[in-house]
């Protein structure tokens, strides 16, 4: 006695419960993940036409007017600035790459004073940060 199959086997991969695990993967990662947060200060950045993109460091100098003057978050003063700085765990990547940004309204003299902090405290990499005017 032969017994023939009535069924026949199915060859094909059926998509739609991958499509359906990727796809909630994707929004779990998108949900999960954080955003870096800067500290928000309101400056108005001098506009350039040739704006380079720099990496972020943890330390960003950022001076509102004359008298204002911020390390990362911190309200600071330029005689103190110095003592700050050298009071900081400092490794490669943080000594070539201080931010420095400086509203329209800072005085030429306040920048200078500000840059010459840093090399006196031997950082040799440092930035300017401006608002790109091509975009």
């Amino acid at each position: 006695m032969v017994f023939k199959r009535r069924l026949k086997p199915v060859a094909t991969v059926d998509l739609i419960p991958m499509i359906d695990v990727i796809f909630q993967l994707v929004v779990f990662f998108m949900v999960s993940s954080t955003f870096l947060v800067t500290p928000g200060i309101s400056l108005e950045l001098p506009d350039s036409t040739s704006a380079e993109p720099v990496v972020l460091t943890s330390i960003i100098i950022t001076a509102i007017s004359d008298n204002e003057i911020y390390l990362n978050e911190d309200p600071v003063s330029i005689s103190i600035l110095g003592d700050l700085l050298g009071k900081l765990p400092l490794n490669e990547e943080t000594v070539q790459n201080v931010i420095i940004e400086g509203d329209r309204g800072v005085s030429y003299n306040t920048m200078v004073e500000i840059l010459d902090v840093l090399r006196l405290k031997g950082f040799t990499g440092i930035s300017l940060r401006m608002r790109d005017s091509v975009n």
